[in-house]
């Protein structure tokens, strides 16, 4: 291809996903980035909310994070479960009533940042996924000190930090619009 030509190509856009995510998607266990019952292992779970605060039944939720110890998994096998190693990688489908649900082990705090979830949305009606962390609470001077946390008005925190269920697993809504909108960034 010519330089010319190669100037006036437009990058193509991004199309909305669906309705048939399980097919090529789906994969065992996949929910499951560490075994339900091995040591440390917690629930992670909340639900998808539109603008006017009814579940969306049909999203995809990704998540990746660090181990307990902070350090970041290189280890394959995301697709293909074994049942000890932990990933980092999990990949949910919401419910009817717009839950997810993901067995992982809480983050550690990588390079003495706050630690955090990244998570992507896929949903009907957006035609590019949406990128958000999910911040563990309890580490307020390192949230304090985060570079994105610290950018942003109270309300707009928020919608990033997890709560913590009286189990020890975390909870935490994905608002897409609307009254308490989650913060979303920009790739």
């Amino acid at each position: 291809m010519n330089e010319t030509a190669r100037e006036r190509l437009e990058p193509t856009p991004g199309q909305t996903v669906g309705p048939f995510y399980a097919f090529g998607l789906e994969y065992p266990h996949q929910h499951e980035v560490a075994f339900p019952h091995s040591p440390g292992a917690i629930l992670l779970g909340g639900r998808v909310l539109d603008g006017a605060g009814e579940p969306i039944p049909d999203a995809v939720i990704e998540i990746f994070g660090a181990d307990g110890d902070g350090s970041i998994p290189r280890a394959r096998g995301a697709f293909r479960r074994d049942g000890h190693t932990f990933t980092g990688f999990g990949r949910a489908f919401t419910s009817d009533e717009g839950h997810y649900e993901f067995w992982t082990r809480e983050p550690g705090s990588h390079e003495g940042r706050a630690p955090f979830f990244a998570v992507v949305v896929f949903a009907r009606g957006l035609p590019d996924k949406l990128h958000t962390r999910i911040y563990v609470p309890g580490y307020e001077q390192l949230q304090q000190a985060d570079p994105l946390l610290a950018a942003l008005e109270a309300e707009e925190r928020a919608t990033l930090i997890a709560t913590r269920t009286p189990e020890g697993h975390l909870q935490h809504d994905l608002r897409l619009q609307g009254e308490k909108e989650t913060v979303f960034l920009e790739f």
